[in-house]
């Protein structure tokens, strides 16, 4: 079986191609470039890099969130017309199980940190051991000094993401000894892990319709805030409730 992967999430693209359990190539892009210019002649570069063309794919997987706004829109927006186009089935992976999955076999928790501003992080917890990860707390937006309050009690624990380091002093001096950071390499999204646990939800037959496709935010969009303010003016920005999302798939547009 071959398959495409796409990872937008975040600043740093990355596509990739498996066949059946062998990575073939995967590109990582972690430069401040828009998803808009760069996705389609990512793909184009490393299906012709592989020598296959996107009539030999056999599948599709997209990363959905949560993660940037513009980013997600693009690269499912992406998937989604390449869906359209092809008639390949379709596996939509969350980002934060994706990235947690890029420390298999992990002796500890492993906790994905992505920046998702405001003050806040996109977050979840896994547990890496086994043949796939096993979640142990739903994806939610929270303040990087709440999500190390409540790590204390799974430490030792394993940070990944690019909202990782930036906010290390915080994890640091609430977890102490029982804070690890993931490698540079790791910290990273990664298309190969989108591919490997698309994969194997093609096996267990969990596909879905490309008209189905959409993020997955975790928390309200700005223009849903605006027009609850326009709709009651007591309406914050606070964070949505785990699992909140929006089907909105827009078009492409700069990446926040």
């Amino acid at each position: 079986m071959r398959l495409l992967a796409v990872d937008t999430s975040t600043l740093t693209g990355a596509v990739a191609l498996l066949e059946d359990d062998t990575l073939v190539a995967e590109s990582r892009l972690n430069v401040a470039l828009t998803h808009g210019e760069r996705l389609l002649p990512a793909i184009d570069a490393i299906l012709a890099a592989a020598g296959w063309s996107l009539a030999e794919l056999d599948a599709l997987a997209v990363a959905v969130g949560p993660g940037s706004f513009t980013g997600l829109r693009i690269g499912v927006s992406t998937v989604k017309g390449l869906a359209f186009a092809t008639g390949k089935p379709t596996v939509a992976v969350s980002t934060l199980e994706a990235l947690a999955w890029s420390l298999p076999l992990a002796a500890h928790p492993v906790c994905p940190v992505l920046d998702a501003r405001k003050g806040e992080v996109y977050t979840a917890l896994f547990l890496t051991r086994g043949d796939q990860p096993e979640r142990l707390w739903p994806d939610r937006a929270v303040p990087p000094q709440a999500l190390a309050d409540e790590l204390v009690t799974q430490a030792p624990v394993i940070l990944v993401g690019d909202g990782a380091a930036p906010h290390a002093v915080v994890f640091e001096r609430r977890l102490g000894e029982g804070l690890r950071l993931a490698p540079p390499g790791h910290r990273l999204p990664s298309a190969a892990s989108v591919g490997d646990l698309g994969r194997r939800a093609l096996a267990r037959g969990e596909t879905i319709d490309p008209a189905l496709l959409a993020p997955r935010y975790v928390r309200p969009s700005e223009a849903e805030l605006a027009r609850a303010r326009r709709l009651s003016p007591t309406v914050s920005g606070g964070s949505a409730a785990p699992g909140a999302a929006d089907a909105d798939v827009a078009g492409v547009a700069n990446v926040r």
